[in-house]
């Protein structure tokens, strides 16, 4: 298995509209694949990543 990650970015979307993508991403592949979910915002460019396990 390999870890991967997807990369959700925006610096005009909204935080709901980030995390809203983000949290469609891994309920399409599933929760048994997923690590781990991580965020942060540097001058307005918010970031949200995916981390999950890939065959």
């Amino acid at each position: 298995m390999t870890v991967r990650f997807q990369v959700f970015r925006s610096s005009v979307k909204s935080w709901e509209n980030l995390f809203l993508e983000a949290a469609e991403f891994a309920t399409r592949i599933g929760e048994q694949r997923i690590i781990n979910l991580s965020h942060s915002c540097d001058n307005n460019n918010s970031v949200v990543t995916v981390w999950y396990w890939d065959k």
